[in-house]
């Protein structure tokens, strides 16, 4: 019997970050654990953390590259050296005929912060497109749009202490107790300890979230908006705002308080469906209280008025001074593991690295700058629904695909297999061939999966955690930042010929190192991170 090891580790299932002590002999995963170091869970675990270990499904593994050289013939395995030649000679001939924006690439939450790193790097710096997005677009681009608008940053002001130091708690579009339980179970030893912490949930389903409220606003589906404008108009009737703070640190209040007069407590509560008495009440917990937190989810974000939501919940906390203070501030909780790491990475069409702006010219010069090449492309890229309907139409004739099943997880099912099955050239980076969209693929390329890579994720606090590998990926799998970073140095050779790499990464501390020079301008030592906070970095 070969004997046991315990490598420290993060969870891959949620936004949470919540950390994990492998136990393996090597070559296997035999059992997961908390960590009670990490402070992101303290050592529990949700039942889906505490079986991660049962994952490895050997059998639905994708363990060689598969390729085929014709939509009607079947894939056959290759080696790495023909998978990666091959998808090299076909986008250098497409982008070659077509232009970079005839390429794509869409990717995912689920990625270590250096494989989002290469994959736009490569996008952006060497093909010169814009077209790269993430699955991220379909849950966490409003509460991008929200902080950047009202903050003028996609930087969450708060972390997981604020939840044991905030008064006043609100729960706006999440089932925390479901979807983000170990944070729950924080919640709950919380207001066990203090009784007097008030928590509104709102939500039009009483879930068992609902359980711990104090307030449970069951509003009819799409008002949260009159909800909270509702809320600051009694704010502001009663004097339970901040003038001090909203003179010194913000633009515009004027024009709220005007817009928010049309939402008076009889008029919104029949708006919202709930009474007048439970919506006084909400502001009257909110404005009286020393510290307010809110915290929200995919009931906000996705939605046609996700943005307006995540800025209307926002002003509160602008309106009262509740944001940057103990136990105050608009918490978002992200859905993957790495959504947040992707948001700093610029993994979304319209970002750079860094929170910088696709579209900013002076942005666009630093990264450039910054990668030792002339320009990145001006033109927008394509966000997800776009892109691929640009895919079905034509205009894109290639995308690689990593981390993601779109086949499955996208809206409009029928768009998303009517382009796959038109694409010239589909790649699918994938660590299971079981997946909807691997069907479509005409090059697979066989993927590391949790507990076998190394590298970083960014959790809804925006604290970064070192993932590490405990076990060797099986068969032929490789890490994602080392597949792009291979794919990139072949087609440099068309694109960039005689010139240095731009991809000569030999291991994911390299890339880390170079990624959070570029965001942060400072090095850091990756080797001996374990969790930080950026804010501490």
């Amino acid at each position: 019997m070969k004997p046991t090891q315990t490598t420290a580790s993060i969870c891959c299932y949620c936004g949470v970050g919540c950390g994990v002590l492998i136990e393996h002999d090597g070559e296997q995963l035999l059992d997961v654990s908390g960590d009670p170091q990490h402070p992101a869970n303290l050592g529990r675990l949700c039942s889906k953390g505490a079986t991660l270990h049962k994952t490895g499904d050997l059998a639905a593994r994708a363990l060689d590259p598969e390729l085929r050289l014709g939509k009607g013939l079947a894939r056959s395995r290759t080696d790495w050296d023909t998978a990666l030649g091959h998808a090299a000679d076909i986008f250098g001939r497409t982008i070659a005929e077509h232009g970079p924006d005839s390429v794509a690439f869409y990717i995912s939450g689920q990625l270590l912060t250096e494989d989002y790193y290469s994959f736009n790097k490569l996008a952006r710096a060497l093909i010169s497109t814009n077209n790269i997005d993430s699955n991220s677009r379909l849950c966490m681009s409003s509460a991008v749009v929200g902080y950047k608008r009202s903050l003028g940053a996609d930087s969450p002001p708060c972390s997981y202490e604020d939840i044991e130091q905030s008064d006043c708690l609100l729960i706006a579009g999440s089932n925390m107790a479901y979807a983000h339980p170990v944070l729950f179970r924080r919640l709950e030893a919380a207001k066990a300890a203090n009784p007097a912490k008030r928590i509104i949930v709102i939500d039009p389903r009483r879930t068992d979230t609902c359980d711990i409220a104090d307030l449970h606003l069951a509003i009819e589906p799409g008002t949260d908006v009159a909800l909270f404008h509702g809320i600051l108009h009694i704010l502001l009737q009663q004097n339970w705002v901040d003038h001090a703070f909203i003179q010194a640190h913000t633009d515009g209040f004027a024009d709220l308080a005007q817009l928010v007069q049309d939402y008076a407590p009889a008029h919104t509560a029949k708006l919202c469906g709930i009474s007048e008495a439970d919506l006084n009440l909400a502001a009257s917990l909110i404005g009286t209280a020393p510290s307010f937190l809110s915290m929200w989810c995919m009931g906000l974000n996705q939605s046609t008025s996700g943005s307006a939501k995540n800025s209307a919940l926002i002003n509160l906390h602008l309106a009262t001074g509740q944001i940057g203070k103990v136990g105050s501030g608009p918490f978002s909780l992200t859905g993957q593991p790495n959504a947040m790491g992707g948001r700093e990475t610029g993994s979304l069409s319209n970002l750079l690295p860094g929170h910088r702006e696709a579209d900013n010219a002076g942005h666009r010069a630093e990264v450039a700058d910054y990668w030792g090449v002339d320009s990145l492309p001006a033109n927008a890229g394509l966000s997800a629904v776009e892109l691929f309907e640009a895919v079905r139409t034509g205009g894109i004739k290639a995308i690689w695909i990593a981390c993601t099943n779109p086949a499955q997880s996208m809206p409009n099912q029928t768009l998303i297999h009517e382009a796959l099955v038109a694409c010239p050239f589909v790649v699918v980076q994938e660590a299971f061939f079981t997946t909807e969209t691997c069907r479509y693929a005409d090059l697979l390329l066989p993927a590391a999966s949790w507990g076998e890579k190394e590298g970083t994720v960014t959790n809804s606090e925006r604290r970064i955690s070192h993932v590490r590998s405990a076990v060797p990926a099986p068969g032929q799998a490789r890490a994602d930042w080392a597949i792009v970073c291979d794919f990139a140095r072949r087609l440099e050779r068309q694109l960039r010929p005689g010139l240095p790499s731009l991809f000569g990464f030999s291991s994911p501390a390299e890339i880390f190192d170079e990624y959070k020079q570029l965001t942060t301008g400072r090095d850091l030592d990756y080797s001996g991170l374990s969790h930080q906070l950026i804010d501490e970095l």
